[in-house]
């Protein structure tokens, strides 16, 4: 293909740092033009970020004969549509996570992929690729605290967790466009990586509920996943706790020690019999750039997949599992 030719649907918050100036940024890859429904916003955000093309409606963008390549950043509401679309009109295809509202949408696009076999899709579980979390990986493949026999997951925030960029309406809350609430929007980081380090799952179970009735959506969820390995991983996601009793942490324990870190933090702790070390990391400053930098060499058939569409859908199936309210 040569150079990835990107145009963006949804230049939102998350694009403007964390993902948007990376493509440019890329050898092999330019962002030509991005969309948003705000023609002023999206002629604004055009203008800042040096992007010589601008629209208010998608299927003109994807009309655009110098794009190849599609990268959706809207509310989870509207991914599913603009996949199969981009996919129908010979589109490679990045997803933003979560990656749909739930898992039958996410079977959707899967098939869409499958119906499309010259088409290559990505969904945006961009931490796989960044150092922190591949050191993690690598600590753990080492056997460093041994045989993993438990994992602990608690992500406690207040009611506006600071995670979380203010938006002019609050679509994380509202599970018609999100999925669900804050669960939704942060957990799949968290959970993605549970797949990433320790494979496929065996069965998974939780619950949810709104505890404060402050949003539409739920702010409490709990779960369990039993890998495969025997691996089992415990989490507490609950966004309505006093400011000091915010918590981020994942606590990896094994036969001969535990790893720390917060999935929204910047270091590694780790204590074995025989030593106990902190490593601290920073983040590139475009947190997407080593992840885009996999995904334009695989649309270039120069590497692997870093998160395909298959792997997405059993991360909205533990999703579903954890917040679908069985019985009604």
């Amino acid at each position: 293909m040569g150079t990835i030719n990107w145009g963006i649907i949804g230049c939102g918050n998350v694009t403007e740092r964390k993902s948007g100036p990376a493509f440019n940024k890329i050898t092999g890859s330019s962002l030509v033009a991005v969309m948003r429904r705000d023609a002023e916003k999206a002629a604004d955000y055009a203008h800042r970020h040096g992007v010589s093309q601008w629209y208010s409606d998608a299927n003109e963008l994807m009309n655009n004969p110098g794009i190849n390549a599609i990268y959706i950043a809207t509310p989870p509401a509207s991914h599913t549509e603009y996949a199969i679309t981009a996919l129908n009109r010979g589109f490679n295809v990045y997803v933003e996570k979560p990656v749909t509202r739930n898992a039958a949408e996410a079977r959707q696009i899967a098939e869409a992929v499958k119906q499309h076999p010259s088409q290559k899709l990505t969904v945006a579980h961009y931490r796989r690729a960044l150092p922190m979390f591949l050191k993690v990986k690598q600590l753990l493949e080492s056997k460093l605290i041994g045989d993993v026999r438990t994992v602990q997951i608690r992500m406690w925030k207040t009611a506006q967790p600071d995670l979380v960029a203010d938006t002019e309406t609050n679509w994380r809350v509202l599970p018609e466009l999100s999925g669900g609430g804050y669960f939704h929007d942060l957990a799949p980081h968290q959970l993605d990586l549970m797949l990433f380090y320790f494979g496929e799952p065996k069965k998974y179970h939780g619950f949810s509920l709104n505890q404060s009735g402050l949003t539409p959506a739920d702010d409490h969820v709990c779960g369990e996943i039993l890998f495969k390995n025997k691996v089992v991983v415990n989490g507490s996601w609950c966004f309505n706790v006093a400011e000091n009793q915010t918590a981020d942490t994942c606590e990896i324990v094994g036969t001969k020690g535990k790893i720390t870190f917060p999935f929204f933090g910047t270091y590694i702790h780790w204590k074995t019999d025989e030593e106990e070390q902190t490593l601290t990391f920073t983040h590139p400053e475009h947190i997407q750039q080593p992840f885009i930098e996999k995904i334009v060499a695989y649309f270039n058939d120069e590497g692997p997949n870093p998160c395909s569409i298959d792997e997405a859908v059993v991360l909205m199936d533990i999703l579903d599992a954890f917040t679908i309210k069985h019985g009604q």
